[in-house]
């Protein structure tokens, strides 16, 4: 059994989604692993990560549009130390994921023909999100 950790950088603009399929690729790829299963962890309380479609852009910007009415930015929150998108940003998180699992076969990440992985940025200024991708397996 072999494992591997990689850090990979995603800049961001503010909110939306990053795509990082092709750096989760290329990682597999040359870590030359066959059979596994590849870990992704955004190492941020303000941002997550999502198993997405890749196809159409209209599918990120609905999901953006609804995370944005499901938890407004506002005065209402008590945690507003770094500013009125903080505690939206950390709701929608915890609704959605800071890590995912991925199964590699045949050194290939199992994703669907549809799908990409992506970090959902959640705050309102541009930010350098890290995640660690990390691999086991054979």
């Amino acid at each position: 059994m072999k494992q591997v950790f990689h850090t990979i950088t995603v800049p961001t603009r503010g909110p939306g989604l990053y795509e990082f399929t092709d750096e989760a690729t290329d990682f597999v790829r040359d870590t030359k692993i066959a059979d596994g299963l590849l870990t992704c962890f955004v190492r941020h309380t303000s941002a997550s990560l999502l198993i997405q479609e890749n196809a159409d852009p209209d599918v990120q910007k609905d999901l953006q549009d609804f995370f944005a009415w499901l938890a407004t930015s506002g005065p209402r929150f008590r945690h507003t130390t770094e500013g009125p998108d903080d505690m939206p940003s950390h709701i929608r998180s915890a609704l959605t994921q800071v890590s995912l699992g991925i199964p590699v076969a045949k050194g290939r990440l199992a994703l669907g023909t549809w799908q990409g992985l992506y970090v959902f940025e959640h705050r309102d200024a541009p930010h350098r999100r890290e995640v660690t991708l990390h691999i086991i397996g054979e």
